[in-house]
């Protein structure tokens, strides 16, 4: 009895961290799914060139990604320990790294965005729509490089549901400006592609005021600039020897997953347009997947860093578990969402068939990213343990997946769908590795330093 009731109360917990993370990424793909839905009526090219761009941005957004779960990994730990001003020089460091990537980032999208568009699709009218967008959204990098920082550490002091209400005022905001931009309402200008670009700017913008604001009226670790230009010799060591692989870990998924967008974008337009929106379909089926990855990674490490091991690795069993559920019921959300999707797309008959092939696919697909997620971003940081990530993912994606997808698709000169289809094994490959390591307890580590 007294068992079961431990049980119970640490799935509450887990879902007390995971469910304000789930609703955030709930709106972050319905988001996803209304600039779709709105540049549907703008015409397929608008879609496709939105897409192959995104592809673009989502290489600077994992890179912030892994800095935020670099982080987490050292302030999940220290809370834990109850030690929040340590916390706050682990926030100026990811500031350093962070904005370092949001300027370099923003700064190749204003200069050279139709080279950024040629790597992806040799079309000229995709090329010049996709410039637009990549010039238009660059400001927004700058202001997310920020709040992603701020975010990261907010989930990590128990303060989730402010991060979640921070991220849903901003992507609420920005489904409204899309509307505003897009259809010309209240007189704005129809902008179309770079309307959907403005409005990602102006509500980054607007959830970093917001995060200004929370820093300042609510008890916590401050939002401060000052702390980036603070040395911490012993906490840079740590942060540069156990985030940096996390970094690299998630640039180097990042920037192989834009190659299978590389690859589609050179076989033809119609499979870009098919594979835009089902990356938005797969989205809305992933939302439980991240948020108990991202849960496992915040309790699990601070759980650890209380110094109880044996919790620790009991809570990465359950996460694991989770994992696996929440696979199988995002493959049932795609299932259902995929009749709509086929009724409301205006694609030509050909990017209609394949789309319908793609969905069948992500069906299952998602239960592998859910387990691979949970384990190598959630339960293998929380305990530092980010090195074996980073070679997983370098050697499965780089080694074999995209590989397999080039010679696929130009060497074998393969149908589309079987060039897809090969594509869709990556997260597969790599489980008997993933889980191996998982059940060898090797990244179970308390990270804290007593004096930092």
């Amino acid at each position: 009895m007294v068992a079961a009731a431990i049980d119970r109360g640490s799935y509450r917990n887990i879902c007390l961290v995971a469910l304000p993370i789930i609703f955030q990424n709930i709106i972050d793909a319905a988001v996803s799914s209304a600039d779709i839905i709105m540049l549907n009526s703008v015409g397929q090219e608008a879609i496709s060139s939105v897409s192959l761009a995104n592809s673009l941005l989502s290489i600077f957004f994992m890179f912030l990604y892994g800095i935020g779960t670099g982080i987490a990994m050292l302030a999940a730990q220290y809370y834990g320990k109850g030690d929040l001003a340590t916390i706050e020089k682990i926030e100026g460091i990811g500031l350093k790294f962070s904005m370092a990537v949001g300027l370099l980032g923003a700064a190749a999208f204003v200069t050279i965005p139709r080279y950024l568009m040629k790597i992806y699709t040799s079309d000229s009218a995709l090329i010049e729509l996709g410039k637009d967008y990549l010039i238009f959204v660059a400001p927004g990098i700058i202001f997310w490089s920020v709040s992603a920082v701020y975010m990261s550490i907010l989930r990590c002091i128990g303060k989730v549901s402010t991060g979640t209400v921070l991220e849903t005022m901003a992507l609420v905001c920005n489904v409204i400006l899309n509307a505003v931009f897009i259809y010309g309402l209240f007189g704005a200008p129809r902008l179309g592609v770079i309307g959907v670009a403005v409005a990602t700017s102006i509500s980054r913008f607007l959830q970093l005021i917001g995060c200004i604001v929370v820093s300042a009226t609510k008890p916590g670790v401050a939002l401060t600039l000052r702390t980036m230009f603070e040395k911490h010799e012993l906490l840079q060591k740590d942060f540069v020897s156990m985030a940096l692989p996390a970094i690299g870990n998630d640039l180097s998924w990042s920037v192989a997953f834009s190659m299978y967008s590389v690859i589609l974008g050179h076989l033809s337009s119609d499979a870009v347009a098919a594979n835009s929106i089902v990356m938005v379909v797969r989205n809305m089926g992933c939302v439980m997947c991240y948020g108990f990855a991202a849960a496992a990674g915040i309790i699990v490490g601070q759980i650890l860093g209380e110094g109880d091991r044996e919790k620790g690795i009991k809570t990465g069993h359950r996460m694991l578990r989770l994992a696996f559920i929440t696979g199988i019921l995002g493959g049932v959300v795609v299932a259902a969402i995929m009749p709509f999707a086929l009724a409301r797309a205006s694609l030509t008959l050909v990017a209609h068939d394949y789309l319908k092939f793609m969905l069948m696919i992500s069906t299952y697909y998602i239960t592998g990213i859910s387990v691979n997620t949970c384990l190598i971003a959630g339960v293998f940081r929380a305990g530092g343990d980010s090195k074996f990530g980073f070679k997983c993912d370098t050697i499965d994606m780089w080694c074999y997946a995209v590989p397999l997808g080039f010679i696929s698709a130009f060497v074998l000169k393969l149908p589309v769908k079987v060039v897809y289809f090969l594509l869709c094994t990556d997260e597969f490959v790599k489980w008997p590795w993933v889980l191996g390591h998982f059940y060898s307890h090797k990244w179970a580590k308390n990270i804290t330093r007593d004096e930092t």
